[in-house]
């Protein structure tokens, strides 16, 4: 195996780049504990506090969506999603591979039947001209998850959902504020759902959101998430079979207070990626993700390159990562191809889903080589806070990589 032998590197004792943090998450300040404490003091912390519901249609607006309903977290929102859709036990729903779990496992949450294809090779995106090939009849509808907060090329799933009479959900848990042609990712689907929890770019340690466009979908999502209550309804009325997924007063005022300092996060975000993006192409062996030109703003949840081992004197990327992070700068492989996890591949862990399956589908005869060379080979992951930072945050990260590249080669 290949091995960097210079004694420069931090890895082989040499001075680092770096010896300095790069900026933390989440930010906030004492306006979050004056929100925070002003609802607590209130004493409404659940229902009948109006936090969640002003958050609701701020970040509505935010999105470019007509309707917004909190929940407790962003797999629950999927949950929501699917089933506020009227798919039946069994139904199939196609998905992309290179996902954080909920995305697929809420599907057989609701015993419907998570289908893998396959993502672009560039973007790490749902390759749409893949989707028609997994289409059957029990076929109902598609996730396609902006990956890294990268919009997805919804023109062409949006074409093979309208062709083949298909639902869209988009999972923007990484995508606050992403756009698609000037439109905001979630409600250009039929529903979209977002995910608050600790990491992403507007957070509130938990929670999550649906939105969309459609009153219909929106009034069933919220009853879904309500124990099943309709709007209409007594308060011990429950006409549909729900969860009880609300999100807390709490946390609303906290989401509230942190979409303000959104904006300009994004701004920063996006002027320096797309420095980082210049450098980098620059040293070989890296090549940063395609942005489509449709892609009017990305929300770089992620800022994901892809290794060519090749370059390095056949470096493997885990050495890459090693030794990247001795250099103070730390780094990550991300997913594994979603299938080849235990919860998919053994009968006895997803059974009641499968078992009301029109066809059981065998996960260990699944493959996706794309997912599967970035998931084994390729994909590397810088994290969002750093490029809240500064220039020289992005020059430690391009000296760091570089300096590897010339020891190695």
């Amino acid at each position: 195996m290949t091995t960097l032998k210079s004694s420069e590197l931090a890895i082989n004792g040499g001075e680092p780049v770096r010896a300095t943090s790069f900026p933390t998450w989440p930010v906030w300040d004492d306006s979050d504990v004056d929100a925070i404490a002003g609802q607590l003091r209130s004493g409404n912390w659940g229902i009948g506090g109006e936090a969640v519901g002003r958050f609701e249609k701020e970040f509505a607006e935010f999105q470019q969506a007509e309707y917004c309903s909190c929940l407790v977290n962003g797999t629950a929102a999927i949950e929501v999603a699917v089933r506020a859709l009227r798919v039946e036990a069994g139904d199939e729903i196609i998905v992309p591979p290179y996902t954080f779990i909920a995305t697929a496992s809420a599907c057989l949450m609701v015993n419907t039947v998570p289908v893998f294809v396959d993502i672009e090779p560039d973007t790490y995106n749902l390759d749409p001209t893949k989707i028609e090939a997994a289409i059957t009849d029990r076929t109902r509808a598609i996730i396609v998850v902006h990956i890294a907060g990268c919009p997805a090329d919804m023109d062409g799933i949006m074409e093979v959902a309208k062709k083949h009479e298909l639902k869209v959900i988009e999972d923007c848990a990484q995508a606050h504020g992403a756009e698609w042609r000037g439109r905001r990712v979630g409600a250009i689907g039929d529903i979209g759902t977002f995910s608050f929890q600790s990491s992403k770019n507007l957070n509130a340690g938990e929670g999550g959101c649906i939105v969309t466009n459609d009153e219909e979908l929106y009034q069933r999502c919220w009853s879904l998430h309500n124990v099943g209550r309709v709007r209409s309804g007594e308060w011990y009325q429950h006409p549909v079979l729900g969860w009880n997924y609300r999100m807390t007063q709490l946390q609303g005022a906290l989401l509230g207070n942190q979409l303000k300092r959104v904006p300009e996060q994004m701004q920063r975000r996006t002027e320096n990626a797309a420095y980082l993006t210049e450098r980098l192409n620059q040293i070989e062996g890296i090549g940063p993700m395609r942005v489509d030109e449709r892609v009017t703003r990305h929300a770089y949840h992620l800022y994901m390159f892809r290794y060519d081992a090749s370059a390095f004197g056949g470096l493997p990327r885990g050495e890459f990562v090693k030794a990247l992070d001795a250099e103070g700068i730390t780094s990550a492989t991300g997913y594994r191809p979603l299938y080849k996890e235990v919860a998919f591949r053994d009968p006895d862990v997803y059974a009641a889903g499968m078992k009301l399956a029109s066809r059981e589908i065998d996960y260990d005869k699944v493959s996706c080589p794309v997912c599967e060379k970035a998931c084994a080979e390729e994909a590397v992951w810088l994290y969002q806070a750093w490029l809240i930072g500064d220039r020289s945050d992005m020059d430690d990260i391009v000296t760091g990589i570089d300096k590897l590249q010339k020891a190695a080669t």
